[in-house]
């Protein structure tokens, strides 16, 4: 029986923090046994702001071994380069003639991110949620792993594949593009940050203590959990909303001791910060450590790494460039017939 395809991808705009593996990398590792999986390092989204160019290589290298260091398995799934696969632009493109721009406007992380930059805001992040798109109907993904806060980009594509290509260039009992439909991961799909329990941990917040990253030492775990955003309360509970702080540090502590909520919220209902928080920093660290070995091993053999990349981004190409060539057809492009 043929699998059903997913796709995922994470910015190299920074090491991979806590949010980044508890909310989605860890899941990816398990859809992987069960779905055709390819896995991007979505690099030319990384360039929708402003960015260091001497970071981005380095970022992304760091991020496709923190992949396979999380436990991406290439045997079992296709780990690549966004930007390695010329098909990714050449579609936003294609998809950009046939989206409206009031769509586009009406985008929430574009309506947020274009308030914080001003009147520095790029034609790029605006058209962020086209490549987007482009990434997902490339590969006819069945299924996309998203969160809350990108289900209204996951909407885009489904209906840029469905109101404005297939309706207009397709047949309706077989349509060119598959509409993809979200996989909500619930159980620690959006970890929030370490100073403000109502704001998801981000790779983009300035402060450094928001966020624990998968590469950050013991001593910086320890120092960063001591000064993570508490309450006044003893003891620790889930689900009030008065209390978001410890309903987010009790849930990571949860997931990485691999313990149940009901265990977790037994064991710290009755003790004080100042107790928990040496529980949580042990817990973090012991967690992450194989990680952090894999990792390193892997860094010291780039060959290894770039095998691994080589082999995702052939595996990808021949998917997204028949992909693409059905589109153009589509379009009533010419295809060459020369050499």
């Amino acid at each position: 029986m043929h699998k059903k395809r997913v796709l995922s991808g994470v910015q190299p705009t920074g090491a991979l923090h806590l949010g980044n593996w508890l909310g989605a990398i860890r899941n990816w590792v398990d859809l992987q046994k069960e779905y055709e999986t390819y896995v991007c390092v979505v690099d030319l989204h990384a360039i929708t702001v402003p960015h260091d160019p001497k970071k981005l290589k380095e970022n992304t290298l760091s991020t496709a071994a923190l992949y396979v260091a999380c436990g991406m398995d290439p045997e079992q799934c296709s780990i690549f380069v966004q930007s390695h696969i010329p098909a990714h632009s050449e579609l936003c493109w294609l998809l950009n003639c046939i989206t409206p721009l009031n769509w586009m406007e009406r985008m929430i992380q574009f309506k947020e991110k274009a308030i914080k930059q001003g009147d520095n805001v790029s034609i790029g992040l605006l058209d962020y949620p086209v490549l987007m798109a482009a990434d997902i109907l490339l590969y006819q993904a069945d299924l996309v792993p998203v969160g809350e806060d990108q289900k209204q980009h996951l909407e885009l594509a489904r209906n840029i594949a469905q109101q404005r290509f297939n309706s207009r260039f397709g047949n309706e009992d077989f349509p060119i593009l598959k509409v993809p439909k979200p996989l909500i991961i619930k159980d620690g799909a959006k970890i929030m940050s370490l100073c403000d329990g109502e704001n998801k941990m981000s790779k983009s917040d300035p402060n450094e203590n928001s966020r624990i990253t998968l590469l950050d030492s013991p001593e910086l775990i320890r120092k960063k959990i001591k000064k993570a955003k508490t309450d006044q309360h003893f003891g620790l509970e889930f689900g009030n909303p008065s209390r978001p702080e410890a309903d987010n540090l009790l849930r990571i502590y949860s997931i990485v001791s691999g313990k149940k909520r009901e265990t977790v919220e037994e064991e710290c209902s009755n003790i004080g910060w100042g107790k928990f928080k040496p529980l949580l920093a042990d817990a973090i660290i012991s967690s992450i450590e194989p990680i952090q070995i894999k990792y390193n091993n892997l860094r010291k053999d780039p060959e290894e790494l770039n095998q691994i990349l080589s082999e995702g981004a052939k595996k990808a190409s021949m998917l997204s460039n028949s992909t693409l060539q059905k589109i153009k057809t589509a379009f009533g492009f010419f295809q060459k017939t020369y050499i």
